[in-house]
This record gives structure tokens, sequence and C-alpha cells, in this order.
């Protein structure tokens, strides 16, 4: 299978976190922390509300990444700095930037943005990942 991004590439994808993939992301997580899933206890906190898991973002940019750039490829690492929180409903825009693409061994290294509707970045990082022709090649 082809590479399908090179060097400079951007892409992205808006999506809404929904009460439904925060309680889906607790069961498959085990992490029933009631800021997540409480409301009553989260008006008492200082976000007032819900926030969603931070790995969710985590989940949407590995999406992202699949749907945008992937050709089978896999994540060797992952780094994510939690700005801002993501309530529910919010709608956030996952931005993938191709910093470096080392054609040769099949490496890229991708800036990774979670911007929230506001414009706010809620979280950011960087995602080095593997092709998959390079994957298949060493069959």
């Amino acid at each position: 299978m082809a590479v399908n991004f090179k060097q400079g590439d951007r892409k992205s994808v808006t999506i809404q976190v929904t009460d439904q993939m925060v309680r889906q992301f607790a069961d498959m997580s085990g992490d029933h922390n009631p800021i997540h899933l409480d409301d009553n206890y989260a008006k008492t906190t200082r976000f007032g509300r819900r926030i969603a898991h931070g790995m969710i973002c985590g989940a949407l940019i590995s999406r992202t990444l699949s749907d945008t750039l992937g050709d089978g490829g896999i994540y060797l690492g992952q780094t994510l700095k939690f700005l801002h929180p993501i309530f529910i409903d919010d709608v956030v825009t996952i931005e993938l930037h191709v910093a470096n693409f080392r054609e040769e061994r099949g490496i890229g290294l991708i800036e990774t943005i979670v911007k929230k509707q506001n414009g706010e970045v809620a979280v950011k990082g960087e995602a080095t990942i593997m092709t998959g022709d390079v994957i298949q090649a060493k069959k």
C-alpha cells in the first residue's frame, strides 16, 4: 500500500465529543472518575460541569491519523499536553501536520493539535508513526 502523505502536509477532522463517547470510554478504560460521569459532582468542581477524559483526545488523534494519513501504519509514540478541558458536546478539530518524514525508513513525526470550537488549543503533542509499506516489507 502506498504512502498517501508527504512532509509539510496538513490534515484535519472535526468531531463532536458526546456523552455516549465519554461513557463508553469510561467502561472501556475503567476510569469512572465522577468528573467525567456525574453532573451533580462536576457542578461542585472548578470546571462547573463534566469534562471528557483527556485520553479521548489521544484516541481521536489516533482515529484522525488512521483516517487521513493511514496506510496500515502504526504508532511508535505520542506525546500529549492537556491545556484546556473538553466538555461534553464540545466540537473539536484534530489538526495534523507532517513535520518530518523519512521516506527511506517510513518514519514520520506528526504535530498533533486538538482545538475546541472556540479556537482554544485543548491538547497538543507529537506522534511518531511507521508507515504500512515499511511494516509490510519486513515479512
